[in-house]
């Protein structure tokens, strides 16, 4: 039958008639399905499966895996233990709500570094952050993979529980891989390092406070002297030749030879150089934050070996310096409110944070320079309001003592302890010098120096030998910022009542183009070492009393560089120089 297509009526509608045409031929078509061959019964049975390999694959599963499928119908038949009676309770009573606060633990073998292990306290900060209560319903073979049968404590051992399984493996992964020294908190170092320090109980005046300081000074690893000098050979003490057995030098020549370099060179200049009074020690600071002790022994292999080192973090040093006249202590520090103190007896460092009411005008230690005779310590003041000040300072208490000062502008430009620690002699940068006693507690004169045009630097020697009134120094230099250097002899004051306000200098030396950055006396009062750091090859050697500049050192082949730093060894026999590369340098005299 053919159904041919009828033209719409006017209004784009099929007439009654035509459509009762459609449906009659639509009821005569035969829409009976066909039958579905082999090709697509065999199709939808591998994509959709049947019946009968749905029955297979289940009795297969029970035949190979009995004990989940007993589990399976034992949790059923509880389920439906529990769910009988329940029909008339109300919807509120048929849940509650699993905060995993009750666990019913397995009576299952622990690893034996675990079976004392107690619950973890939830206030702890090293507890789980989130526990999952589901752990402990978990049922993990340990015999079926064979990865996991290390975790077995016997053969025979098969299923554990979630929980169980987790502690064995966190104990697998720690034996493995053991936990790291530095990640190890520090409070339980702390613990074990005060244990130790208790014996030594520390000066109870001593003011630390670790709010302003770089890190726990008790993780600072540091060794006591005699531990640190235990390997370095023959370390004898410093033999310091009398005045009555003391060689002399002659003007005009002197014999110097280049000795060994000390260590490698540094990461950065080396602002701060130290003899040690008693032993062969050379202590070294930098901008490096880094202070460094050296055995100066010119011996082969290994000459002038490094003993140790101790890094503070975030603190450039400025200053170092042994303690007088014992050497038991290094104080060291930087451009911050504080310094540190390294006890060598009991390698133990501490940090002194403040000086208590003057705060305000101390706001930065890294100036300071310790008396001779072990008791005091100056420090350079902040505040120039007035003039320029130094605060005195206990060094057994850390309490402060006295306040120096100086008038004029520009504050101090330096400061030098008498040869007895008794006093000081403090200059501003304008001239102005100021005699304080300390035993008085008073300036006891005041002078000023000759041209007076930006004082850099100041420094006594010729101890015992110049007015007992004011220290016992015989000479009393001073350095500019235009490279001239005058030489006082003191000798000729009788006493601190007979200083001339504007006294003459005995030699002004001009050798030096450049402002004066370190004037250094040799322990016996015969040389003194002027540099500048601001010109390359900057230093002349005096010889006192003539007031006489060597000429035959250093030469221009000598390789000194530009001098940052000067010292001289207990017995004036060597002189170590340091240089903005980092180097040190040793130089023998011989007599």
């Amino acid at each position: 039958m053919s159904i041919q297509a009828v033209p719409p009526g006017p209004s784009g509608q099929t007439t009654p008639h035509i459509r009762q045409e459609l449906e009659e031929a639509i009821d005569e078509l035969d829409l009976v399905p066909t039958e579905k061959d082999e090709k697509e019964i065999e199709l939808e049975r591998v994509v959709f499966g049947d019946e009968e390999g749905f029955h297979n694959s289940l009795e297969y599963s029970r035949a190979t895996h009995p004990a989940s499928h007993t589990h399976e119908s034992t949790l059923y038949q509880e389920n439906q233990e529990e769910d009988e009676g329940v029909e008339g309770l109300d919807d509120a009573d048929l849940f509650f709500l699993d905060t995993g606060s009750s666990r019913n633990k397995a009576s299952l073998p622990l690893f034996s570094s675990l079976q004392n292990e107690e619950e973890p306290d939830p206030n702890d900060r090293d507890c789980a952050a989130w526990v999952d209560s589901d752990d402990e319903r978990l049922t993990v073979s340990l015999a079926s993979n064979p990865r996991l049968r290390k975790l077995r404590l016997t053969e025979s051992e098969d299923r554990i529980n979630g929980e169980e399984y987790i502690k064995r493996l966190r104990h697998q992964f720690q034996r493995l891989y053991p936990v790291p020294d530095w990640a190890q908190p520090s409070s339980k170092k702390s613990r074990k390092r005060r244990r130790r320090d208790s014996d030594h109980s520390a000066s109870p005046d001593l003011t630390s406070d670790d709010d302003d300081g770089s890190g726990d000074l008790d993780d600072i690893p540091t060794q006591p002297l005699a531990k640190l000098l235990q390997n370095t050979g023959n370390l004898t003490r410093i033999t310091t030749a009398t005045s009555s057995h003391r060689r002399k030098l002659r003007p005009g020549v002197i014999d110097i030879q280049r000795g060994k370099d000390v260590g490698t060179a540094q990461v950065s200049a080396v602002t701060s150089l130290h003899f040690h009074p008693i032993h062969p020690l050379l202590l070294s600071s930098g901008p490096s934050a880094m202070l460094s002790l050296y055995h100066v022994s010119p011996n082969p292999p290994n000459p002038n070996p490094l003993l140790t080192t101790l890094h503070l973090r975030s603190t450039p040093l400025a200053t170092a310096m042994f303690s007088l006249p014992s050497g038991d202590k290094i104080v060291f520090s930087g451009r911050r409110r504080y310094f540190h103190t390294w006890d060598l007896e009991r390698g133990r460092v501490e940090k002194i944070s403040r000086v208590i009411g003057h705060e305000e005008g101390q706001t930065t230690m890294e100036r300071f320079k310790l008396s001779p005779c072990g008791r005091w310590m100056g420090l350079v003041g902040s505040a120039r309001k007035g003039g320029g000040t130094v605060n005195i300072i206990d060094t057994s208490t850390c309490q402060w003592i006295a306040e120096v000062r100086v008038e004029g502008n520009g504050g101090v430009a330096d400061f030098a302890w008498w040869g007895d620690g008794a006093g000081m002699l403090l200059l501003g940068k304008g001239g102005e010098a100021v005699e304080w006693d300390g035993q008085q507690k008073r300036v006891v004169a005041r002078w000023t120096d000759e041209g007076a045009v930006g004082i850099t630097v100041v420094a006594l020697g010729g101890k015992g030998t110049g007015c007992q009134d004011l220290g016992g120094d015989r000479w009393a230099v001073v350095g500019s910022s235009s490279g001239i250097v005058n030489i006082y002899d003191r000798k000729k004051w009788v006493n601190s009542k007979s200083i001339p306000a504007r006294p003459k200098p005995v030699r002004a030396l001009d050798q030096l183009t450049t402002p004066v950055s370190h004037l250094d006396f040799s322990p016996d009062g015969q040389v003194l070492c002027m540099t500048s750091r601001w010109k390359r090859d900057s230093l002349k050697l005096v010889h006192l009393p003539s007031c006489t500049v060597y000429k035959n050192w250093p030469t221009s082949s000598t390789p000194l560089g530009r001098i940052t730093s000067i010292a001289w060894s207990p017995n004036s026999e060597m002189i170590a120089t340091s240089n903005e590369q980092g180097k040190i340098r040793l130089w023998v005299i011989r007599r």
